[in-house]
């Protein structure tokens, strides 16, 4: 057994990134940046107002003086001509501001009285003017690699960008194994269940910017595993779920190996999530998770993730702990790194009590895994941990 840095860096060497590709910028949201863009114009591309007003000379700007009204400028249609002393443009939100003029007086601080109007509030001193390239510049840089959001994507519009450079989007096969096992919606035997492991891991992944695709349940025989795996090609990624153990059942190991798979290892010193076992198969990495579903999902948060990451370019270091403080008591550690489903609120953390792999109702109503060492000693209440969020 390995510990679980230790798997996580065999599990990193087994991928890297993807190529790109170029996709229209309304499918690009969520997608992950894979060279640096840089703005096509100015933002905003002309000195525009910033409220509804007047357009005058900034220098002659004090209470109760008068200017007269030569014209008006709204948001894509410009005056043409120059403010000179004494004048004003009624000016428009998002107008560009005349020639001549360095100020807008908002319309609440004047009085009109047909082409004249009198400042007759306080003007103040915002100018109240948004200068030529205050938002961005042209040539201004936004970074890769980097996750974009839907800010992301109003911003590389108003750069003038139709079409991003992205990361191909991994793709990841997704096999649950065993006899007992039938997919949601069929009717099960008396001594079936139904498959979950895939449709959370499925969720999870694509959360995280893969593309995941459930392939048929493999039975507990070489033939059946053999087809699942054939199933598999053309995937970055395949993920057996269930069957790496060493049960007579547990045949996934022996039927990858037969099929090619170099073994990187078998095995971490983590709970949940001990037979975990991962290699490489022709192109495509590898990972055999073990088939209780906390187990499951849990190796997927702390190996999956970082895995998926990589491939999208992304930084793929050990997930970002956070810090909160007991709640309640915790007894010693066993000699496996845990982790345990807890629920944090106001920065204080309560573990649940029963931690058994197969409770998924328990995992539903978690927010965090409590990351405890190996022999780790009991812990009062109000002492720091730390977690995952999930």
């Amino acid at each position: 057994m390995i510990p679980v840095s230790e798997a996580r860096a065999h599990l990193l060497a087994l991928v890297s990134q993807l190529e790109t590709e170029e996709v229209p910028l309304d499918q690009a949201a969520g997608r992950v940046l894979a060279r640096d863009l840089q703005a096509r114009r100015d933002q905003p591309p002309f000195s525009a107002s910033a409220m509804d007003g007047y357009a005058v000379n900034a220098a002659e700007v004090e209470l109760h003086a008068m200017f007269k009204v030569i014209g008006e400028a709204a948001a894509g249609h410009a005056f043409a001509g120059r403010v000179g002393a004494g004048q004003a443009v009624r000016i428009f939100t998002g107008a560009p501001v005349p020639e001549g003029a360095s100020f807008v007086v908002i319309q609440e601080d004047v009085t009109r009285s047909g082409d004249l109007i009198t400042i007759t509030d306080e003007p103040g001193s915002n100018h109240n003017i948004r200068p030529r390239g205050g938002d961005f510049t042209d040539g201004q840089t936004v970074s890769a690699p980097r996750l974009l959001t839907p800010a992301d994507i109003a911003l590389l519009a108003a750069m003038n960008i139709p079409a991003v450079p992205v990361t191909r989007r991994p793709e990841v096969a997704l096999i649950s194994t065993g006899d007992e096992l039938v997919m949601p919606g069929d009717a099960p035997g008396p001594d079936q269940i139904i498959a979950s492991n895939t449709f959370g891991l499925k969720a999870m992944l694509e959360e995280l910017g893969a593309r995941a695709r459930i392939l048929p349940i493999a039975r507990d025989t070489e033939s059946s595993l053999r087809t699942a795996f054939e199933l598999a090609e053309g995937a970055d990624l395949v993920v057996t779920i269930g069957g790496a153990s060493v049960g007579d059942h547990d045949l996934v190991g022996k039927v990858a190996q037969d099929l090619g798979m170099e073994r990187s290892f078998y095995k971490v010193v983590m709970r949940p999530g001990k037979p975990l076992m991962a290699g490489r198969m022709g192109s495509a990495a590898m990972v055999g998770l073990p088939g209780n579903p906390v187990s499951a999902m849990v190796c997927g948060h702390v190996f999956l993730a970082p895995m998926i990451r990589a491939m999208l370019g992304l930084p793929s270091e050990a997930p970002q702990l956070q810090d909160a403080t007991l709640a309640e008591p915790l007894g010693e550690n066993g000699p496996r790194e845990h982790y345990m489903r807890a629920k944090v609120e106001n920065g204080q953390l309560t573990a649940f009590e029963n931690q058994d792999s197969s409770l998924l109702t328990i995992l539903a109503e978690a927010n965090a895994l409590l990351v405890r060492a190996p022999d780790d000693s009991a812990r009062a209440v109000g002492e720091a941990v730390q977690y995952l969020p999930v």
